[in-house]
């Protein structure tokens, strides 16, 4: 791996949200000048590009990717097609007699295809770069590495070849506790304090659990009655003495074994999610139920219409006794920010600061192509069709210039 992968001094643009590579996009420069020969401006276009585009795939393996031939489309007025077969268009073509299908006046303002902008367009068909595109990693590198470490799933398989070459139609997710990490920010001192003490904490009841399995394993009774004080404690020493019971007796059948599996898988599940006090009920209507029992907290009763003018500025909660009375604004500010914790918790256990929030400079890079339809919530994603170019428009995401790109297709073209 290379050094310095984002040079400050030698100015490469690589497919990543990292700061540096955004400040390298701000004071990027053409690499052509006229003191260059062409050979030496096809070169420098080339070497300037494939930092960019494929930066992780082999020279040899591209020139075997280069396609000479572009895919491009031409919209044309579909009323017009329907009415004619577009003969009368050549009539006087090239004496200025040419005019529009629904007027006198000549064409005007049309774009100019970006042809050159598709040289690049096989590498987006490749797995890293499509989920580098879907927003689900921060560079092609760690898109990379949820591929090989078996992250990703290819129409409902797992695919480990980030160079799988993705048809009209593929649909590929990722799996969500990658995507929050990778697109997600980055913990303070605070949090990694609080993450070393929640491992440490685990680690000593980890170390404490079996030195006790035999009589968790004589008494399960004993398990019920510590649900109420910490039933994520409850879970591991469940789990514990399922694995205890798999490794020591060998007189269970088969059924048995794999009802004891599925228990344990269970178990798993419930605990990779966040377990608190707050969250046991199942409703929001509930927990705010039980929140406001806790707290004796009351709705104020509702107003006049007389007297909700004058003291509707001045409404804030006040105590009678020992009850809090909240009004009706007050009780559903608590009950969205309930469903915001609910749904966005505070986790030390996670590699990613919590409550979850974008990670730094992800705006700049914030854009999703046309070619692929994704769907944030459950982290997939469909390549709808290859990419083309359309007149003003080059499907292919790239920061450099036409210039650029036809200095590089002509340097490939050269060598097929």
């Amino acid at each position: 791996m290379r050094h310095r992968f984002h040079g400050l001094k030698k100015i490469k643009i690589r497919q990543s949200w990292n700061k540096y590579n955004l400040y390298n996009l701000s004071r990027i420069k053409s690499p052509i000048s006229n003191r260059q020969t062409f050979f030496q401006q096809k070169w420098a276009a080339k070497s300037t590009s494939r930092a960019y585009h494929g930066e992780t795939i082999r020279e040899k393996h591209w020139q075997r990717m280069f396609r000479p031939t572009l895919r491009s489309v031409v919209p044309m007025n579909h009323t017009y097609l329907a009415r004619s077969d577009g003969s009368e268009q050549a009539l006087g073509r090239g004496s200025g007699l040419e005019k529009m299908p629904d007027g006198d006046r000549k064409p005007q303002g049309i774009a100019r295809t970006p042809y050159m902008n598709m040289v690049y367009a096989p590498t987006e068909r490749r797995l890293d770069t499509a989920i580098f595109r879907a927003l689900f990693a921060s560079s092609t590198r760690q898109a990379r590495q949820f591929v090989v470490h078996g992250y990703v799933k290819v129409n409902g398989k797992k695919m480990i070849y980030p160079g799988y070459q993705l048809n009209p139609g593929d649909m590929f997710q990722v799996e969500p506790e990658r995507v929050l990490f990778a697109t997600g920010a980055r913990k303070d001192k605070k949090e990694r304090r609080a993450g070393r003490k929640m491992r440490a904490k685990a680690k000593s009841s980890k170390e404490e659990v079996p030195k006790k399995e035999p009589e968790i394993q004589a008494a399960p009774e004993v398990v019920e009655d510590q649900t109420p004080q910490d039933p994520k404690k409850v879970l591991t020493s469940l789990l514990t003495q399922a694995k205890s019971i798999l490794k020591t007796t060998d007189d269970i059948s088969g059924k048995k074994k794999q009802a004891i599996r599925a228990f344990s898988r269970e178990v798993r599940r419930t605990l990779s999610r966040r377990i608190t006090d707050t969250t046991i009920t199942d409703s929001l209507d509930a927990q705010l139920l039980e929140l406001t029992s806790r707290l004796n907290i009351s709705e104020s009763p509702t107003t006049t219409p007389t007297t909700e003018n004058n003291s509707s500025p001045d409404a804030k909660p006040r105590i009678d006794g020992r009850t809090i009375v909240l009004p009706s604004d007050e009780r559903r500010m608590l009950r969205d920010a309930l469903a915001e914790a609910r749904e966005n918790p505070i986790d030390p256990s996670k590699p990613y600061a919590t409550p979850w929030r974008p990670r730094e400079y992800m705006s700049a890079f914030a854009f999703v192509p046309r070619y692929l339809e994704v769907h944030h919530k459950i982290c997939s994603a469909v390549y709808i069709r290859h990419p083309v170019a359309r007149p003003g428009l080059g499907e292919v995401p790239t920061p450099f210039p036409a210039e650029v790109n036809g200095l590089t297709f002509n340097w490939y073209l050269r060598r097929r």
